[in-house]
């Protein structure tokens, strides 16, 4: 393959990226020196608006794997990759309406802090140990997979990009903590879309015209959004996309660490709500994006395949070349399109590097040390963000074994997320489950997820199941072109045609339901939970949507949490709600360390606002 170097203006527009998104970081820590407490640097002093959050969302979770992997999906499977904009719509209703609230109101700084509420230590450290694992994978292929390919294709230094993102990212972290990493989330969003309009403005001028893309892209089959088809062994349906797509990223939006964190840093919870909303809208604009993108790379390369021609080796290369082809005359695009792809992985990776110092001071360090000064925990904080930055970095070394960008990313979220997902269900939901239960439910939901995605990994699914759509080589010189026919396995397993073929995009919904059914099975054998030890704050009463014309049956599915609206708000109010909490946690093993509830309701606004918490050392 040709390699196409960058020139002299490429490397200006691309490393102005860095020098702005560090800009930021020193900005944030000159404007915010006098604020050295944990608090302001973890969560931003709980002060943010909806806006920059709602940025920072979109452009953390649509990275460098959506600029570079999304568009080689449409390319090969066509545009049925839209779909996923179904999913975004039911993750952020769920989010805002179910877990969003629950999270708000209890003040929490690190998710993992409800689960000690709800149940105890136990659980709480075995899902932030979880959430580690799964950040730290996920993080590795952000890193380092758009390195790789932008190596292979512009030349670009595989391990200088590597190691400039690590460092430029653990760099505005530890210096500007999380108003650092959400404003330069919110520049990078900028700059990811802007790079996406420059392709497909160029592309489809190269093409003849946005018409010619449609009428290319249709006669390849590439428009055939809509499969029905109910096999959950084809790897992209209308289906699968749409239901276990809001599986896996509800358990990315709605419990995870990165994401809420962000939301409980807003100044009221309808801040927090809007951020999710806008951000909503930031997801479509960028799937589009990408999904023009794809098509518009197909009808330019419709007679021509690189992929089977051997000009590139593998799918996540094709962006890249297909950038370098177009822009092969225009000095400095490349640059800006390198700059939209690394401010994916920037965004991503800063987030990352927060949540990842956030939970393990909260969760690890605040319990075994409780007296620390503000001072140090600051300088504890920044240690750590310097600690993950180097693990994350470390850890793109094992990311060129997990395959393509979408499926290796969507794959991780979905082995870990899915199982976090049930927990956090098990708790918000179920009032009667235990901590038996939730131990038991994640357990078996992490078992599930991993055995049927590390099984999909040594036994690949059918081809008849995953193969791509028809390319064409018939107008260009084949060069190291390899027999890509699916090989025979003479000792495949009778399970791994059923089993083992799951689509990738189920593994979360594997692992949630999973894990909620052990765990209402286990809290009925092992005795439920004495459900006057949990204060109506950690309980979100779902069955109101369902039993909105009898109070028996709404009472019934309370298990006997108190939920009717003028006890809750009363409890909010005189904070009550947070003493009988903190009673519950101590009963569970929190230390001599409680919290009183400091109510933040506002009657007036008909929201929340963040809510303050009180120390009292007990003797």
């Amino acid at each position: 393959m040709e390699v196409k170097n960058f020139v002299a203006w490429d490397y200006v527009v691309f490393a102005g990226l860095f020098i702005i998104s560090s800009g930021i970081g020193v900005f944030f820590a000159i404007k915010e020196r006098k604020k050295a407490t944990s608090r302001e640097f973890l969560v931003g002093g709980r002060q943010m608006t909806f806006g920059p959050v709602a940025l920072s969302l979109t452009a953390s979770f649509m990275s460098a794997v959506t600029v570079l992997g999304a568009p080689s999906e449409v390319y090969r499977y066509g545009a049925s990759f839209l779909l996923f904009t179904i999913a975004y719509l039911f993750v952020i209703i769920f989010t805002s309406e179910l877990f969003l609230p629950v999270f708000y109101r209890s003040g929490i700084t690190s998710t993992y802090e409800y689960l000690q509420l709800r149940f105890n230590k136990i659980v709480r450290y075995a899902a932030t140990v979880t959430y580690i694992v799964q950040t730290i994978l996920y993080t590795g292929v952000v890193v380092y997979a758009p390195a790789l390919a932008l190596n292979q294709v512009t030349g670009f230094d595989l391990w200088g990009s590597v190691f400039a993102t690590g460092i430029v990212c653990t760099f505005y972290c530890t210096l500007g903590g999380l108003k650092a990493v959400v404003w330069t989330d919110a520049f990078q969003m900028v700059v990811m879309v802007v790079g996406f309009l420059t392709v497909l403005i160029q592309g489809s001028a190269e093409v003849g015209g946005f018409h010619n893309v449609l009428e290319r892209s249709s006669n390849g089959s590439r428009l055939n959004i809509f499969d029905f088809d109910t096999d959950p062994l084809r790897r992209h349906t209308f289906w699968t996309i749409s239901v276990g797509g809001t599986f896996t990223w509800l358990g990315v939006y709605g419990v995870n660490q990165s994401t809420i964190q962000r939301c409980i840093s807003c100044k009221t919870e309808k801040h927090a709500k809007l951020a999710l909303y806008f951000n909503l809208v930031g997801l479509w604009i960028i799937a589009v994006c990408a999904v023009f993108s794809g098509l518009i790379m197909y009808a330019y390369f419709e007679d021509c395949d690189p992929l089977t021609s051997g000009t590139v080796s593998a799918p996540d290369q094709l962006m890249p070349y297909f950038v370098m082809e177009i822009f092969a005359t225009m000095p400095g695009l490349p640059g800006l399109f390198v700059a939209c792809a690394f401010s994916g992985t920037l965004s991503t990776v800063a987030a990352s590097i927060n949540a990842l110092a956030t939970v393990t001071f909260e969760d690890f360090v605040k319990s075994c040390f409780p007296h620390l000064s503000d001072k140090l925990s600051t300088w504890i904080s920044k240690g750590l963000c310097i600690l993950f930055g180097v693990i994350c970095t470390s850890m793109a070394v094992a990311a060129s074994f997990m395959g393509s960008v979408v499926q290796a990313a969507l794959s991780i979220h979905g082995m870990c997320g899915g199982p976090m997902l049930g927990l956090f269900t098990l708790g918000i939901v179920f009032p009667f489950v235990n901590w038996k239960g939730a131990i038991g439910g994640l357990l078996t939901g992490l078992i599930l997820s991993f055995w049927v995605a590390i099984g999909a990994f040594i036994y690949p699914a059918p081809a008849s199941k995953t193969w791509p759509l028809p390319l064409s080589t018939n107008q260009c010189v084949l060069l190291n072109v390899t027999d890509v026919s699916p090989s025979v396995l003479s000792s495949r397993p009778a399970i791994a045609d059923i089993w083992y073929s799951l689509s990738y995009v189920y593994y979360s919904a594997v692992g949630c339901l999973g894990c909620i059914l052990a765990g209402v099975i286990i809290s009925f054998i092992t005795g439920n939970q004495n459900v006057k030890e949990i204060p109506p704050i950690l309980i979100r009463p779902v069955c109101n949507l369902f039993c909105f014309w009898s109070e028996k049956y709404k009472t019934l599915c309370w298990c006997g949490v108190r939920h009717d609206s003028g006890t809750e708000q009363e409890n909010l109010e005189n904070g009550s709600a947070g003493k009988q909490g903190t009673e519950s946690v101590l009963q569970n093993g929190l230390g001599q360390e409680s919290l009183v509830r400091v109510s933040g309701y506002d009657p007036k606004d008909k929201s929340y606002d963040n809510v303050a918490f009180e120390k009292i050392t007990r003797c």
